[in-house]
């Protein structure tokens, strides 16, 4: 890459200069910004031309002063060759460094990383939800985690970070720690983010990312129809490990909480809405947006059931909710047991709500997507694109129309 700089030499007056010879300066100019540099020589400012940046006058010492200057010049544009064979970021501190002979000590990913991470938490509930924080988290540890499976080290000069990173980077999100390609999209996505921060504060040359594609791919989500919910809730469970398990599913069911959000809900999360009626007043803790939700009936009879649950008047929740990986164990289970053939996870609850508890109710869309929280109506658009019940009463209802 050809980064284009500017070199000026020019008379510094020294505050109390009166007269006499005056020191000559010279400015590198990179993208706007200034780096200077003492020329170590002196002139007379009438012996000096500001357009030409050179002497004026054709004696030995005015020579050998221009011939001097055109060596600096020189230097600096050998200077600037190197930065660039080198794929080095240039800036007018760089070149300056790379004139002088030191030797520019580059930022190291991990540290910016973290140093990302540290201001991501101090703005947690103002500016960014914990989810976010979480999120950037887990990717700084699959990136040291990269590092060490690939080169054996802990941290890695920016500057050494290039097409072939990024590519191996996704091959181990997907083939070491098993990512999917979604997943490993996003991970590449939040680290991406990093790459941006460095371009910004000039410590990258160019980007990694450059011819770079990637694609979130549409994933068809898994939903329980109405036939295989009333299964699921009239089945009767010896264990009550599992019983317990498939009322806090059905209760996501009818509220459309994500696991964390039912994991954390308390009573002062509950209140009277605008109707009358109970509702869950809580912000999602993955965005931090809010959600209003009214209580179905079969909701508030599982709130009721578990009032005097010895785990939730301890812990001062609302359900006594196992571990995410526990949840999802029993749910697979509940499946096989209910008759249903389907990857039941936790958060197949909340796609039920979204599309066969209130969509294919008639639920307006715009409804449905304040009450799961969504910052974007596209994202609840997306639940509407799998339902084909839906399109077929759609299509039902217009062919009665035209019989008219």
């Amino acid at each position: 890459m050809n980064i284009k700089f500017s070199i000026l030499f020019y008379l510094k007056k020294p505050k109390s200069y009166l007269s006499g010879p005056v020191p000559i300066y010279l400015r590198v100019t990179v993208a706007g910004k200034r780096a200077e540099l003492m020329t170590g020589r002196t002139i007379e400012p009438d012996k000096w031309s500001s357009v030409a940046g050179r002497g004026i006058g054709v004696k030995e010492v005015i020579r050998s002063l221009n011939a001097y200057l055109d060596s600096l010049q020189a230097k600096l544009y050998e200077a600037h060759r190197q930065l660039i064979d080198a794929d080095a970021p240039v800036t007018a501190e760089s070149l300056k460094n790379k004139f002088l002979g030191r030797e520019e000590k580059g930022k190291m990913l991990v540290k910016v990383f973290e140093d990302h991470n540290k201001k991501i938490a101090d703005l947690v509930g103002e500016e960014f939800s914990p989810g976010t924080l979480e999120r950037y988290t887990t990717s700084l540890k699959h990136t040291q985690d990269f590092l060490f499976w690939k080169f054996g080290v802990r941290d890695i000069d920016i500057r050494k970070i290039d097409h072939a990173f990024i590519t191996d980077y996704e091959h181990y999100l997907r083939s070491v720690r098993k990512c999917s390609n979604n997943t490993a999209v996003k991970y590449i996505k939040n680290f991406g983010k990093i790459i941006r921060i460095c371009l910004a504060n000039g410590w990258l040359s160019s980007s990694p990312f450059m011819n770079y594609k990637s694609k979130i791919r549409t994933v068809e989500r898994v939903f329980l129809s109405e036939e295989e919910l009333q299964r699921m809730a009239e089945k009767e469970f010896a264990s009550e490990r599992l019983a317990q398990v498939r009322d806090i599913f059905l209760f996501s069911c009818f509220t459309g909480l994500a696991y964390v959000d039912v994991q954390k809900l308390r009573y002062t999360d509950i209140q009277k809405g605008i109707d009358g009626e109970q509702w869950v007043y809580k912000n999602r803790q993955k965005t931090d947006t809010p959600s209003r939700i009214p209580l179905l009936p079969t909701a508030l009879r599982i709130i009721n059931k578990y009032r005097q649950h010895l785990q939730c008047i301890h812990e001062g929740r609302v359900l006594p909710v196992p571990s995410n990986q526990k949840m999802n164990a029993y749910l697979k289970e509940i499946a096989d047991l209910c008759g249903i053939n389907k990857q039941l996870t936790f958060h197949a609850a909340r796609h039920t709500f979204a599309t066969t508890i209130t969509l294919l109710n008639g639920v307006p869309m715009e409804s449905v997507s304040k009450m799961l929280g969504h910052t974007n109506l596209r994202t609840t658009q997306h639940y509407a694109k799998i339902l084909d019940v839906k399109v077929g009463e759609d299509m039902q209802r217009l062919r009665e129309r035209l019989k008219l």
